[in-house]
């Protein structure tokens, strides 16, 4: 099987410009191609996860993949998928966020020896004299075919701000620059980037005369169309400071049902028979899909000594047991204690069960928390510092949501 009739039978090509060229150079390792990655956060989330994994995939492979980091574009924002103009960043913002991408990057992707690069799309946009960019770059764009984009299509009854509005230009100037810079031939993105990356292939077209090519890739959706990568809690995040490598085990053990197999082909890398005799599973059977599934990206993500553990402390949870050691754990100190206890929601709240004290009443009054094993249904209920002995006591949300909670 090739390269590109595996990403195919894995289900991660969504829209190709020139599939018969494409399908050569990625076959024959000659593709230079770049996945753009705006810091709006300090840590990647699983948004970013397929596209971590497909630039692994293709480098693999002999590709050469570019990590572009949007110290540039981050300064606009991209409103494709938005329903509200993003908050704007400073500087130094951005600038952290991009040295938090870079280390977790280096976990996906070889940067030595040339195998990989990462640059930084400030580098070029910052200095940019804005009439020259009006008449090399702008003149080669047509406002009405701009509109008729997606990304611009469901923003415009709500308000598109001039400055996102020349996101897609932004986008398409870095493809012309990296082209020229690096021989970079072609960009991969997610479904929703396919207007600005034709933007980007018609202008270097349309400047250089020369051909570039782009595909975009299958977005991570559940059986329902919804994006995955989300909680109650908020984003599901590669730093373990953020998600823990517990909570993110978690998070792929209690995929649905219908979504276990498609996760399987498009974030794993288990050979492809190997996936397809899981897909014969049915019913109990498929909760070991689950295991194997989460265990595969915990330890893609955070290494096999915390996919390990995190499987252990699932395992015993799952279990009824009583091992705590590997589970996700908040220390209380004295400044949380009033009059000597601390009350239920606030400590929901605290260890990230729940986002806010609202959604914390809500989950106690329908009877989806517990302590120590024994359901908890009034909202005013306190814990008293002696009430903790030396193991902690273990907060439960729902029946798959656990976490330690110690004192000091």
């Amino acid at each position: 099987m090739t390269v590109w009739e595996e990403l195919q039978a894995r289900g991660l090509i969504a829209q190709v410009t020139n599939e018969d060229e494409i399908k050569e150079m990625v076959n024959n390792g000659k593709a230079t191609f770049y996945i753009g990655f705006d810091p709006t956060a300090d840590s990647l989330h699983v948004g970013h996860f397929m596209a971590l994994c497909l630039m692994k995939r293709l480098q693999m492979a002999g590709n050469r993949p570019i990590a572009l980091l949007g110290g540039g574009t981050g300064m606009i924002g991209d409103p494709s998928g938005r329903t509200d103009m993003r908050q704007m960043m400073t500087k130094e913002t951005i600038q952290h966020n991009i040295d938090c991408f870079k280390k977790q990057m280096e976990r996906f992707i070889d940067f030595s020896d040339g195998k990989a690069l990462m640059v930084n799309n400030a580098d070029w946009l910052m200095d940019l004299n804005y009439v020259e960019l009006l008449r090399e770059v702008g003149a080669h764009f047509s406002v009405n075919r701009m509109l008729t984009a997606e990304c611009y299509k469901q923003r415009m009854e709500r308000g598109l701000s001039f400055l996102e509005f020349n996101y897609m230009i932004m986008q398409s100037y870095d493809f012309y620059m990296l082209f020229q810079k690096y021989g970079c031939n072609m960009q991969f993105g997610g479904d929703d980037q396919w207007s600005n990356m034709l933007g980007g292939t018609e202008l270097i077209r349309r400047k250089l005369g020369k051909d570039a090519h782009a595909m975009t890739i299958t977005l991570l959706l559940n059986s329902e169309g919804k994006k995955m990568g989300k909680t109650q809690s908020g984003a599901v995040w590669l730093d373990p400071n953020k998600t823990s490598p517990f909570d993110f085990y978690q998070y792929w053990r209690n995929v649905d049902d219908a979504d276990v197999i498609k996760c399987m082909r498009l974030l794993t890398f288990l050979p492809l028979e190997e996936i397809d005799e899981m897909a014969k599973w049915e019913g109990s059977q498929l909760n070991k899909a689950k295991e194997v599934l989460a265990y595969e990206l915990t330890n893609l993500v955070h290494g096999e000594e915390e996919a390990k553990k995190a499987q252990e402390g699932a395992r015993a949870l799952f279990a009824g047991g009583a091992n705590t050691e590997n589970m996700p754990s908040t220390e209380l100190t004295d400044e949380d204690f009033q009059e000597g206890s601390i009350d239920l929601i606030t400590m929901l709240v605290k260890t990230g069960l729940v986002p806010s004290r609202s959604e914390g009443r809500r989950a106690i009054e329908q009877g989806g928390v517990s302590i120590d094993g024994e359901k908890i249904t009034d909202i005013k209920h306190t814990v008293k510092k002696e009430d903790f002995n030396e193991e902690g006591m273990v907060l439960k949300r729902g029946k798959k949501k656990f976490h330690k909670v110690c004192v000091k």
